[in-house]
């Protein structure tokens, strides 16, 4: 059996539901109960390979904002790094960053930002394990395996601009999957298992580039297992956008169904009740990437009239990483 069918072999989202009911709705175990890497597994040494071909004019695209971009933290919590550079002598500069937190700017997600209040983490992994210094779930995996593969980026801002219905920035909109597949025939794009999707939202551009204020709203995916389901069937090794969260923010708006935990009393409500996240991390194992700049990816594309790409990611090699800056590029 090949690697590619191996993976076409996977269930369904509809068929994870029907799984024994300690594992129902989930891909745990999957993989294998040792698995690190969750839907990265889709990137197949074929599939790279074939990737590979798309790298025609070698013009390389940075993905990534500054590391201090924003004045003002998206995340309160997530403050700007402090840089210190200094010199043993006059000949001399070294650096340090303090105050660093790698998920304040362009980031991917390691599989343990997120458990399930009801479920618990990926593949059953044990919270207690889940601290510094250990290696479970860490954004490490990711490092050793590497992220490169077929990257599509799909313009959705672009297209609800196209047919009349542009993208008002000041809400949390839920992007419903008719506008992600809409986008896709309009760009003349055919969605692959393995691709690295790249969701354009226009948040950059309105928040970044054009220094409009953030206030605290950010269009993004819609919360429902519609969308969950979309994303599993795909097979997509990783998904990113330009926005703050990949979904709407904040989730007040989601259709999700209620956690267990929060009905009865036993978890509070928070600004996570409501997220995709926690059924994309923990239950699937599906790759988040959050604040990626694909504003000049956008003009290389449109330029070259095709919105596929050989893509790399490389996180930092961090022992028992939530998450990590991307230090993704787009080459075409």
């Amino acid at each position: 059996m090949s690697e590619h069918s191996v993976h076409r072999s996977l269930p369904t989202y509809a068929q994870l539901q029907l799984r024994p009911p300690e594992v129902r709705g989930t891909a745990w175990g999957l993989f294998g109960w040792d698995d690190q890497l969750g839907s990265l597994n889709h990137l197949t040494a074929g599939r790279v390979v074939d990737a590979s071909r798309l790298v025609t004019t070698g013009r390389r695209v940075n993905l990534n904002l500054s590391l201090s971009e924003f004045t003002e933290p998206l995340i309160k919590h997530r403050g700007n790094p402090e840089h210190e550079v200094f010199g043993l002598n006059d000949f001399h500069r070294d650096d340090r960053v303090d105050n660093f937190y790698p998920q304040a700017s362009t980031q991917i997600d390691s599989l343990r930002h997120f458990a399930h209040p009801d479920r618990g983490f990926y593949n059953g992994a044990d919270p207690d394990e889940l601290v510094t210094g250990t290696a479970a779930l860490g954004i490490q995996h990711v490092a050793s395996a590497g992220i490169a593969g077929r990257g599509v980026l799909l313009d959705v801002a672009g297209y609800r601009q196209a047919c009349g219905r542009p993208i008002d920035h000041g809400t949390n909109e839920q992007i419903a999957i008719e506008d992600l597949e809409a986008t896709a025939r309009w760009q003349h794009v055919i969605l692959a298992p393995g691709d690295i999707l790249l969701l354009r939202f226009g948040w950059t551009e309105f928040f970044v580039n054009a220094g409009n204020p953030y206030q605290g709203r950010s269009v993004g995916l819609e919360q429902s297992e519609a969308m969950a389901a979309w994303l599993w069937d795909g097979q997509f090794a990783l998904v990113a956008a330009d926005n703050v969260a990949l979904e709407a923010w904040p989730a007040d708006q989601s259709n999700l169904p209620p956690i267990q935990a929060e009905t009865d009393g036993s978890l509070a409500r928070s600004s996570h009740t409501g997220m995709l996240h926690r059924v994309l991390i923990p239950l699937l194992g599906i790759y988040i990437g959050e604040l990626w700049d694909l504003e000049e990816l956008l003009r290389q594309c449109q330029a070259e009239s095709r919105y596929e790409f050989f893509v790399t990611a490389e996180p930092l090699n961090l022992l028992g990483g939530v998450g990590s800056p991307a230090n993704a590029i787009a080459i075409m």
